[in-house]
C-alpha cells in the first residue's frame, strides 16, 4: 500500500536538520544533513504505522469489521 505524507525539514541548532511529518505526531527525528534527515523520517513513520497497526489488532474486539478508506487529500 502507498502513503505520501508531508515532511518538514528545519535546521536547527549545530547544523543538524530536523524532520517532522505534521499528519503523524511522535514523528520527528533529525539528521546530520537532508540526506539522513529523509532517511531518519522514512524510518520513523515505518515504525509508527507498523505500532499503530500491531496495536489496532491488538486492541480490535472480537467480531471487528476491518475495511479499507481511501481519501483524497488535496496538496496544499
Amino acid at each position: 500500500m502507498r502513503r505520501e505524507y508531508t515532511v518538514i525539514y528545519q535546521a536547527i541548532e549545530d547544523g543538524w536538520i530536523m524532520a517532522q511529518v505534521p499528519e503523524l505526531p511522535g514523528a520527528v527525528t533529525q539528521g546530520r544533513d537532508i540526506d539522513e534527515a529523509r532517511a531518519m523520517i522514512k524510518e520513523a513513520v515505518e515504525l509508527l504505522l507498523q505500532s499503530y497497526r500491531e496495536n489496532a489488532v491488538k486492541d480490535a474486539p472480537g467480531g471487528a469489521i476491518w475495511e479499507t478508506l481511501t481519501i483524497d487529500v488535496p496538496v496544499a
